[in-house]
């Protein structure tokens, strides 16, 4: 197996909630308006020091979608997911983004994020 290189990023970085490694920039966060099976979830347009899972088609609350699980590359602990395609037109935005887990990740300049216990989206849910 070969050297693992990380990518630190410059500016304020949203890390793995377990190992502190980079995911990504708050200037790539496109919407906090997602759910997941526990709690609030986030879309960034881009993503570092991932592993991506196998493509699978997934039933969510906003209809059927290709999804990737995505992994922090430093710790292995799934994060969120990556959309890989979308069969509805109004869905088609999504395509090529990236989904973190609120609980699975942490704000460089503050802890954890338990600001809003009682999400009221009805943003996905995978």
């Amino acid at each position: 197996m070969g050297r693992l290189f990380l990518i630190e990023l410059e500016g304020r970085a949203y890390k793995c909630k377990f190992c502190k490694t980079h995911l990504a920039l708050v200037d790539d966060l496109v919407s906090r308006a997602f759910q997941c099976r526990k709690g609030k979830a986030y879309l960034f347009k881009h993503m570092v020091n991932m592993i991506l899972g196998a493509s699978e088609e997934r039933f969510m609350l906003s209809g059927m979608h290709t999804v990737a699980d995505v992994y922090c590359c430093s710790c292995g602990q799934i994060v969120g997911w990556k959309y890989e395609a979308a069969q509805e037109k109004s869905q088609k935005y999504k395509e090529g983004k990236f989904v973190l887990e609120r609980n699975r990740i942490i704000d460089g300049f503050s802890t954890e994020f338990y600001i809003d216990a009682h999400p009221t989206s009805d943003a996905d849910d995978v």
